[in-house]
């Protein structure tokens, strides 16, 4: 008899071959959606097989597990599209052991995340700021790029000096320039870095900050002008199917070849998702965040970052870094083309960077009793 074990709930049990995961999934309890009846036709039921070696429910999930997609799924036209590994559960039968993830879309109960924000007494100082010039037209002849000519009404509208610029930015520096003629709002970061461009005046940027816990990851998306929280959301950690605890999933990493690989891009998929979610709530375009600011556990720091976590697992438990780190939001999967990228650092093998930013936040150091 097959063996079905369901993420992130962790319900599992043995079930005829041939069954539907729909089914399987009634019949051991797990929480997946539906209301068409089976037929294909909503789409709820969408889940995510996961597969290779899981030490902790001693199984193989492996890809002939499943049966095959047929007319069912290839005929789909549902509201909510058919990912490119998910399946239908009304479709997919299972023919031997294997682990199914249930994303929170796909559940009755999903579930609510609820992180609140206290930012009473906040002194609003953002790393990013907005500038608007009126820039000079380039001359025929005149040997000054649109970029040149950009610093230098910075510099003399702004007293603004030693500006960089990527390349994504400058990629929409001349279409800016045309469409405000000549007059643009930059977002300078750190001082330093112009970071975006619109044409005409914008007097609005927003930055994120994203506890990446072990069991839930919750954010928040901001104002950076006024400190004002627009939109707040939350969801589960997708690791969670490949291990319910940190340990179990720095054992998992230990045990696969490929498996902080795996743990990372389901980290960093999340973190994207979570993100969309909350510049939808807000009304917010993605290209209009500028800050990203992660915190987290050491394990979680390590994993987000692409680095391998197994060193936090044994003694002396060494961090790879305890430095804050600066970078590029698109580095860890997060499409938000203007933003930067800040990771607080972590304290020390078992202190992370949420530890860190709790006591920035709470301010011990700024106490007169000390």
């Amino acid at each position: 008899m097959p063996t079905v074990v369901f993420t992130p709930s962790g319900l599992r049990g043995e079930v005829e071959p041939g069954i539907t995961v729909l089914d399987a999934a009634r019949r051991v309890g797990a929480d997946l959606d539906s209301v068409c009846g089976g037929k294909g036709i909503c789409g709820r039921c969408q889940v995510t097989p996961t597969f290779g070696e899981f030490a902790k429910p001693a199984l193989v999930s492996d890809p002939t597990h499943l049966s095959p997609a047929g007319a069912l799924e290839a005929a789909y036209r549902g509201r909510r599209p058919l990912g490119s590994s998910a399946r239908l559960g009304c479709a997919a039968h299972i023919e031997g052991d294997v682990v199914i993830d249930v994303p929170p879309d796909s559940q009755v109960h999903r579930p609510v995340i609820r992180k609140s924000v206290d930012l009473s007494g906040l002194v609003v100082d953002p790393i990013v700021r907005l500038y608007y010039v009126e820039v000079e037209g380039a001359a025929l002849g005149g040997g000054r790029s649109d970029l040149m000519l950009l610093l230098d009404a910075l510099d003399q509208q702004w007293s603004l000096v030693g500006l960089t610029m990527g390349t994504t930015a400058l990629a929409v520096l001349q279409p800016a320039l045309s469409r405000g003629q000549g007059c643009v709002t930059a977002a300078i970061h750190g001082g330093r870095d112009i970071a975006a461009l619109w044409p005409g005046f914008v007097d609005t940027a927003y930055g994120i900050g994203i506890d990446v816990g072990s069991t839930t990851v919750a954010g928040h998306l901001c104002d950076l002008a006024t400190g004002e929280v627009l939109a707040s959301a939350g969801r589960m950690n997708p690791q969670i199917r490949f291990g319910e605890d940190l340990m179990s999933r720095v054992s998992y990493v230990m045990m696969h070849d490929h498996g902080q690989e795996q743990l990372t891009a389901a980290i960093r998929g999340g973190l994207d998702e979570l993100v969309g979610e909350l510049t939808t709530t807000a009304g917010v375009s993605r290209t209009d965040v500028l800050d990203l600011v992660l915190v987290g556990n050491p394990i979680m720091h390590h994993l987000v970052l692409g680095i391998d976590p197994t060193p936090l697992g044994t003694a002396p438990f060494a961090l790879a870094t305890d430095l804050a780190i600066d970078a590029r939001a698109s580095d860890i999967g997060v499409q938000c083309p203007h933003a930067h990228l800040h990771v607080l650092p972590c304290i020390g093998g078992h202190v992370g960077a949420d530890a860190a930013a709790a006591v920035l936040a709470a301010g011990p150091h700024r106490s007169d009793l000390i």
